[in-house]
Protein backbone atom coordinates (compact mmCIF):
# COMPACT_ATOMS: atom_id res chain seq x y z
CA UNK A 1 0.00 0.00 0.00
CA UNK A 2 3.03 2.25 0.50
CA UNK A 3 4.08 2.06 -2.88
CA UNK A 4 1.06 2.99 -4.32
CA UNK A 5 0.72 5.75 -1.75
CA UNK A 6 4.28 6.92 -3.42
CA UNK A 7 3.19 5.54 -6.99
CA UNK A 8 0.52 7.42 -7.31
CA UNK A 9 0.83 10.87 -7.03
CA UNK A 10 4.12 10.36 -9.98
CA UNK A 11 1.53 8.16 -12.39
CA UNK A 12 -1.16 11.20 -11.94
CA UNK A 13 1.14 13.66 -12.68
CA UNK A 14 2.48 12.09 -15.59
CA UNK A 15 -0.75 11.03 -16.98
CA UNK A 16 -1.94 15.04 -17.18
CA UNK A 17 0.71 15.79 -19.00
CA UNK A 18 -0.01 13.44 -21.44
CA UNK A 19 -3.03 14.39 -22.11
CA UNK A 20 -2.68 17.35 -24.20
CA UNK A 21 -0.83 15.10 -26.74
CA UNK A 22 -3.57 12.95 -27.28
CA UNK A 23 -6.30 15.71 -27.02
CA UNK A 24 -8.00 16.95 -30.24
CA UNK A 25 -6.22 19.46 -32.50
CA UNK A 26 -8.24 22.37 -32.81
CA UNK A 27 -9.75 22.67 -36.51
CA UNK A 28 -8.47 25.74 -38.66
CA UNK A 29 -10.95 27.34 -41.06
CA UNK A 30 -8.64 26.43 -44.26
CA UNK A 31 -9.28 22.65 -42.86
CA UNK A 32 -12.69 23.44 -42.63
CA UNK A 33 -13.04 24.86 -46.10
CA UNK A 34 -11.15 21.89 -47.94
CA UNK A 35 -13.15 19.45 -46.16
CA UNK A 36 -16.48 21.30 -46.75
CA UNK A 37 -15.52 21.33 -50.40
CA UNK A 38 -14.00 17.62 -50.72
CA UNK A 39 -17.86 16.60 -49.17
CA UNK A 40 -19.78 18.95 -51.87
CA UNK A 41 -17.58 17.73 -54.89
CA UNK A 42 -18.22 14.44 -54.07
CA UNK A 43 -21.83 14.71 -53.65
CA UNK A 44 -23.50 13.26 -56.85
CA UNK A 45 -26.45 15.59 -55.99
CA UNK A 46 -24.84 18.69 -54.91
CA UNK A 47 -21.43 18.51 -56.91
CA UNK A 48 -23.63 20.29 -60.43
CA UNK A 49 -24.39 23.31 -58.19
CA UNK A 50 -21.67 26.83 -58.79
CA UNK A 51 -21.42 26.60 -54.88
CA UNK A 52 -18.54 29.13 -52.86
CA UNK A 53 -17.49 27.85 -49.77
CA UNK A 54 -16.45 30.72 -46.81
CA UNK A 55 -15.13 30.03 -43.67
CA UNK A 56 -14.72 32.54 -40.75
CA UNK A 57 -13.78 31.38 -36.77
CA UNK A 58 -15.73 27.96 -37.92
CA UNK A 59 -19.09 29.38 -39.69
CA UNK A 60 -19.36 28.31 -42.82
CA UNK A 61 -21.07 30.58 -45.45
CA UNK A 62 -22.62 29.00 -48.69
CA UNK A 63 -23.15 31.17 -51.81
CA UNK A 64 -23.87 30.71 -55.81
CA UNK A 65 -26.52 29.25 -57.20
CA UNK A 66 -27.89 25.67 -57.11
CA UNK A 67 -31.03 24.33 -59.56
CA UNK A 68 -32.92 22.72 -56.99
CA UNK A 69 -34.09 23.31 -52.97
CA UNK A 70 -33.30 19.31 -52.30
CA UNK A 71 -29.19 20.61 -53.64
CA UNK A 72 -29.90 23.53 -50.95
CA UNK A 73 -30.71 21.78 -48.22
CA UNK A 74 -28.38 18.86 -49.29
CA UNK A 75 -25.43 21.37 -49.49
CA UNK A 76 -26.29 22.54 -45.91
CA UNK A 77 -26.60 19.04 -44.54
CA UNK A 78 -23.17 18.13 -45.69
CA UNK A 79 -21.42 21.45 -44.47
CA UNK A 80 -23.05 20.81 -40.58
CA UNK A 81 -21.40 17.38 -40.56
CA UNK A 82 -17.92 18.93 -41.00
CA UNK A 83 -15.93 18.13 -37.80
CA UNK A 84 -15.35 21.69 -36.33
CA UNK A 85 -18.31 23.92 -38.33
CA UNK A 86 -19.94 25.86 -35.43
CA UNK A 87 -22.64 26.67 -38.42
CA UNK A 88 -23.68 27.40 -41.76
CA UNK A 89 -24.87 30.47 -42.90
CA UNK A 90 -26.64 29.03 -46.33
CA UNK A 91 -27.48 31.78 -49.04
CA UNK A 92 -27.22 29.86 -51.66
CA UNK A 93 -30.24 30.45 -54.90
CA UNK A 94 -31.80 28.48 -56.53
CA UNK A 95 -31.72 28.80 -60.45
CA UNK A 96 -33.52 26.85 -62.64
CA UNK A 97 -30.91 25.73 -65.60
Amino acid sequence: MKNFQRIFPALALFFLLLMPAFGAKPVTDDFINDTVRQHLASDALVKGGDIDVQVKDGVVTLKGAVHEQKQKDKAERLAKKVGGVKSVVNNLKIEKP
